[in-house]
């Protein structure tokens, strides 16, 4: 897999039937390593490594319902109350971060209302944090760390 832009974590493979797997430490289980999969873990390992979010407010690929379709978001963290703190969206490396993107992380905030938004493809990484009043978001350099 391609190197990317994340410090070096070290993960779990698998290989079944010529089918590489990487071990998911939010939902407990091996799942197929594609591109966007690998993006994915590096932003978990991220979030707890080098953040300090506790893995018990992690939540990865669940489904959710916007204007009567059925969509996936990629991460999303909590807060201890339940709130929504943070959505990631990740794409796979070779696929370019576009407006476009932007409007998808947007849609799914409509209804998750996260305070925070991070969109990356494993080599650029874009953070946002949601200006509710005015209805934008403002670009950060960093997400904040969980005691923060």
């Amino acid at each position: 897999m391609q190197a990317l832009n994340f410090p070096k974590y070290s993960f779990r493979f698998k290989n079944k039937e010529n089918k590489v797997s990487i071990f998911d430490p939010i939902r407990k289980k091996f799942v197929i390593l594609q591109p966007e999969e690998w993006v994915r873990q590096h932003c978990i390992k991220y979030l707890i490594e080098l953040k300090g979010y506790p893995k018990s407010l992690i939540n990865v690929e669940k489904e959710i319902t916007i204007n009567d379709l059925k969509k996936r978001y990629d991460i999303v963290v909590y807060n201890p109350d339940g709130s929504i703190h943070l959505v990631i969206e990740c794409k796979a490396p070779k696929v370019k971060i576009t407006q476009e993107t932007f409007n998808q992380i947007a849609r799914y905030n409509l209804k998750l209302n996260a305070s925070f938004l991070m969109v990356t493809n494993g080599l650029n990484h874009y953070y946002c944090q949601m200006d509710f009043v005015n209805e934008h978001y403002i670009f950060l350099k960093e997400i904040p760390d969980y005691n923060a």
